[in-house]
């Protein structure tokens, strides 16, 4: 059982190497235009821009996850039983007690963020609070804090912000085009060419990096959550509650859906989605999950 535990590390190892692959790939498209135009100054402006969105995503992509969220701070005396069920899962994991939020919407979920255990928080919607039992949200809680013991919170909450930029970036190039002259035909084709490879690849390397995370993060956080309330019971009866809700969130994007603990863009099911759908999935089917918390064989 202690690979459970033996996760920090490599997640942390990952999130570097994350920031520094998109640094590379920054630089490289700079340059590339820097070349067409004949201006070292876009290659600066793209090193600076890189070594910005890598500062802003680990010291304020957890602000931007629950900003994007619609998550509101609140108090222990609004929320006593989240509070206090969140105070005695942190005793148990042996972690600070994080930030508490919830987000008002009917659909059950919720989500950790933050860049380590001393500067993390959690959120919970107004559904999962109305819908589940006491023992349920505890099994919940815990899944999150499994998430934050095992810095899977670091990896993940920076994908907000660096796959968000590569989406934008490419689409700002692509609008870029419309503000060029005809006086460099070279220039336009190879911004073209560029931007529309960008235009293309953005999405899928959007993919690739959430599932660079790995949807077997969520079966280590239901087997450490289990560990710490020591009823996997708790757990699996609110993830049926919660896959029983089949409609999207109010909020969402698909920037921050890997990081809520079922997808918020609707229900992962095995019976609704073919085998090819299920390798760009973010999170594991459900029954998957239900069946390894209660140790049914598949």
């Amino acid at each position: 059982m202690s690979s459970l535990y033996s996760l920090k590390d490599s997640n942390i190892t990952k999130t570097w190497g994350l920031m520094g692959i998109f640094f590379v790939v920054v630089i490289f498209v700079g340059w590339v235009f820097a070349q067409a135009y004949q201006s070292s100054a876009i290659l600066y402006g793209a090193v600076l821009l890189s070594l910005l969105m890598n500062v802003t995503s680990y010291w304020y992509s957890d602000t931007i996850a629950l900003a994007v969220s619609g998550a509101k701070s609140v108090s222990r005396e609004e929320y006593f039983d989240l509070y206090t069920v969140t105070e005695n899962l942190c005793i148990t994991a042996g972690i600070p007690m994080p930030k508490v939020y919830v987000i008002n919407d009917p659909a059950p979920n919720a989500f950790a963020t933050g860049r380590n255990p001393k500067h993390a928080s959690i959120a919970v919607t107004s559904g999962l609070l109305e819908s589940l039992s006491r023992v349920e949200l505890e099994g919940v809680v815990a899944h999150e804090l499994a998430h934050i013991k095992n810095y899977d919170i670091l990896l993940s909450t920076a994908v907000v912000v660096l796959v968000g930029f590569l989406s934008l970036l490419s689409d700002f190039f692509l609008r870029s085009m419309r503000f060029r002259g005809r006086d460099n035909d070279r220039g336009n084709v190879i911004f073209l060419m560029v931007g529309i490879v960008l235009a293309i690849l953005s999405p899928i390397a959007g993919v690739i990096i959430q599932l660079a995370i790995s949807r077997k993060r969520e079966f280590v956080a239901d087997a450490t959550g289990a560990l710490l309330t020591r009823y996997p019971e708790g757990l699996a009866s609110a993830l049926e509650k919660i896959s029983s809700y089949t409609s999207t969130m109010r909020i969402t994007h698909r920037a921050t859906a890997h990081l809520f603990i079922s997808s918020p863009l609707g229900g992962i099911s095995k019976n609704t989605t073919g085998w090819f759908s299920r390798l760009f999935m973010t999170h594991p089917p459900i029954e998957d999950r239900i069946a390894a918390l209660r140790g049914i064989e598949k």
